[in-house]
C-alpha cells in the first residue's frame, strides 16, 4: 500500500528531468560561444602579427590561411550555439510546457490525476487488508491467551491449596479461550478469503493505471532521444560539408607555399635583383636657398611633402605590407612645406630651405629607422609577438555582453533550485529584483531581498503589476 508514490514521482522527476536536459544544452552553447570568440580574437591578433612581421611571400599566406580557418570555424561554431539555443532549447521548453500543467495549489494536474487514480483503484483492497490484519491481530491474541490460560490450569492442579470452586473457574477460562480462538480463527481465515476474492479486481485497476503513467513516461523517454539525436546533428560538423571545405582549402594553400618562388622574389626585391639607384650629379639651385619669411614658418603642416621618390637600397618596401621605407634624394625634391616647431626661436629668421630639408631629411630617415624589422624575432626585441601581452589577450571571451535596464520588482510563479553558483534559488511567490534583462538564452540577472545577486531564467517571474 502506498508503493505507488514511486510511480507518482517519476512524473515530477520528468519536468526536473526537461530542466536539467536545458541548463546542460545552454552550457554547451555558451562554451560553443566562447571558443568561437577566442577563435575570433586569435585569428585577428595574429594575422595582425603575421602582416607586421618579417615573413613574406606565399608562406607568409599559408600562415594567415590558420586564421581564415579559425574565422571560418568560429562562423560554423556560432551556428551550433545558434542551434542549441533556438531550436533544441526551445523544443524542451515547449514540449515541457504542453506536457506538464501547473496547478493553482501548487503540483502537476498529471501527477495529481496519477495520484487519485492509484488511490481509488487501491482503497477497496486497502480495506479489506486492514480488516486481515485485524482479525489477524484478534486471532493470535486469542492463542496467546488460550496457552496462558492452559498454563494457569496444569499449574494449578499441582497446587493442593487450590478448591475446587477456582479450579473450575481456571478451567472455565480455557473452554472460553479455545472458543474465542476458533471464533478469531475463522474470521480471520474469511476476510483472508475476502481480500484474496477482490486482489485480481485490484491488479487489474491498479495496472490499468500504471500503465497510463508508463504512456506518459514513454512520451518524455522518446521526446528526449529526438532531442538528443537532433543535439547530436548540430554538434557534429564532421557531417558538415562546409567544415571538410575549411581544411580542404588550408591544405591547399600550405601546399602552394614554395620556397624557391619567395627565394627568388625576395633576390629581385631585397636582394642583387632590385632596381638601384646610383648617386649622380646634383646641380645647384637657387630655390634651396630661398629664406624663409616668419609668416611661412609658423604655418602649420601635417607633414612633408615629397615628390620623385625612388627606391632604393635596402629600403625598398615589401609588398602588401605598409609603406614605411623611403628615400629621399635632393634633386628630386619639388618643394619641401615647412612645419612649425614651438620649441623654434620666433626670431631666428635665417633658417634656409637647404636647413630645413636636411632636418626632414633626418627625420624621414629616423621613421625609416623605427618602422624597419629585424631579420631574426628574438625575446629582447619589443615587436616580438611571443612576449607582447596582447597574444594572450586582456579581454574575457566569455563574459557575456550586458546591457544595463532599470531595476523592477518581480513575482516568482515557479519554484526555481540554482544549478550553478552564479544562479538562485526562490520558491513561487517569492519577490526579487530584476537587475538586467533578458539575455539571448533566456536569463536574467536579479537580486533577492538578501541582497543574493544571481542569474535565474526569465520566463520564471512576472513583473508585479
Amino acid at each position: 500500500v502506498g508503493n505507488y508514490k514511486r510511480t507518482v514521482k517519476r512524473i515530477d522527476d520528468g519536468h526536473r528531468l526537461c530542466n536539467d536536459l536545458m541548463n546542460c544544452i545552454h552550457e554547451r552553447a555558451r562554451i560553443e560561444k566562447g571558443y568561437a570568440q577566442q577563435l575570433t580574437e586569435w585569428a585577428k591578433r595574429w594575422k595582425q602579427l603575421v602582416e607586421k612581421g618579417p615573413q613574406y611571400g606565399t608562406v607568409e599566406r599559408a600562415w594567415c590561411a590558420f586564421m581564415s580557418e579559425a574565422e571560418k570555424v568560429s562562423e560554423l561554431h556560432l551556428e551550433v550555439k545558434g542551434s542549441l539555443m533556438n531550436e533544441d532549447f526551445e523544443k524542451i521548453k515547449n514540449w515541457q510546457k504542453e506536457a506538464f500543467h501547473k496547478q493553482m495549489m501548487g503540483g502537476f494536474k498529471e501527477t495529481k490525476e496519477a495520484e487519485d487514480g492509484f488511490r481509488k483503484a487501491q482503497k477497496p483492497w486497502a480495506k479489506k487488508l486492514k480488516e486481515v490484519e485485524a482479525a489477524k491481530k484478534a486471532y493470535h491474541a486469542a492463542c496467546k491467551e488460550e496457552k496462558l490460560a492452559i498454563s494457569r490450569e496444569t499449574n494449578s492442579k499441582a497446587d493442593p491449596a487450590l478448591n475446587p470452586e477456582q479450579l473450575k473457574k481456571l478451567q472455565d477460562k480455557v473452554e472460553r479461550s479455545k472458543q474465542d480462538v476458533l471464533k478469531t480463527k475463522e474470521k480471520y481465515e474469511k476476510s483472508l478469503k475476502e481480500l484474496d476474492n477482490a486482489t485480481p479486481q485490484y491488479m487489474e485497476n491498479m495496472e490499468q493505471v500504471f500503465e497510463q503513467c508508463q504512456q506518459f513516461e514513454e512520451k518524455r523517454l522518446r521526446f528526449f532521444r529526438e532531442v538528443l539525436l537532433e543535439v547530436q546533428k548540430h554538434l557534429d560538423l564532421s557531417n558538415v560539408a562546409s567544415y571538410k571545405n575549411i581544411y580542404r582549402e588550408l591544405e591547399q594553400n600550405i601546399k602552394t607555399a614554395d620556397a624557391v618562388e619567395d627565394l627568388r622574389w625576395f633576390r629581385a626585391n631585397q636582394g642583387p635583383g632590385m632596381s638601384m639607384n646610383w648617386p649622380q650629379f646634383e646641380e645647384w639651385s637657387a630655390d634651396l636657398n630661398r629664406t624663409l619669411s616668419r609668416r611661412e614658418k609658423k604655418k602649420a603642416s601635417d607633414g612633408v611633402t615629397l615628390t620623385g621618390i625612388n627606391q632604393t637600397g635596402d629600403q625598398v618596401s615589401q609588398p602588401n605590407k605598409h609603406s614605411s621605407s623611403l628615400s629621399v634624394q635632393s634633386n628630386t625634391v619639388q618643394s619641401v612645406q615647412s612645419s612649425y616647431n614651438p620649441f623654434e626661436d620666433e626670431e631666428d629668421t635665417g633658417s634656409t630651405v637647404s636647413e630645413k630639408e636636411d632636418n626632414k631629411i633626418k627625420n624621414v630617415s629616423s621613421y625609416e629607422k623605427n618602422q624597419s624589422y629585424p631579420t631574426d624575432w628574438s625575446d629582447e626585441e619589443s615587436n616580438n609577438p611571443f612576449s607582447s601581452t596582447d597574444a594572450n589577450g586582456d579581454t574575457n571571451p566569455f563574459d557575456e555582453d550586458t546591457s544595463p535596464a532599470m531595476e523592477v520588482r518581480v513575482r516568482a510563479l515557479y519554484d526555481y533550485e540554482g544549478q550553478e553558483q552564479d544562479e538562485l534559488s526562490f520558491k513561487a511567490g517569492d519577490e526579487l529584483t530584476k537587475m538586467e534583462n533578458e539575455d539571448e538564452q533566456g536569463w536574467c540577472k536579479g537580486r533577492l531581498d538578501n541582497g543574493q545577486v544571481g542569474l535565474y531564467p526569465a520566463n520564471y517571474v512576472e513583473p508585479i503589476q
